[in-house]
């Protein structure tokens, strides 16, 4: 499987421009949202950490319709005590 993503991006009168590319970034609210392939046919999509940020990304994916879902960024405060270096993911184990 490739991680080369072919993006549609389309203006507000429907004007559509194709190309490709390995990593796309959309910003919201404030943070970088990026998305890529893993080569494996999965879609991750992550928030970029600045070093010294008081607060993580949380995204949440909810379900609305069939063919639409719904995704929140909701910010949490950053607990440095633990590990300055820890990165909450898929894997993390801790209470939040």
């Amino acid at each position: 499987m490739s991680d080369t993503l072919q993006l549609i991006l389309e203006d507000t009168d429907g004007t559509q421009l194709e190309t490709s590319c390995t990593r796309v970034a959309v910003l919201w609210q404030g943070k970088e949202l990026w998305i890529q392939q893993d080569g494996r046919g999965q879609l991750l999509i992550g928030v970029d950490v600045e070093e010294g940020d008081a607060e993580y990304a949380n995204l949440l994916l909810r379900p609305l319709a069939t063919n639409l879902v719904s995704l929140q960024l909701e910010m949490e405060p950053a607990d440095l005590s633990d590990d300055e270096d820890h990165v909450h993911g898929p894997d993390c184990n801790h209470d939040h």
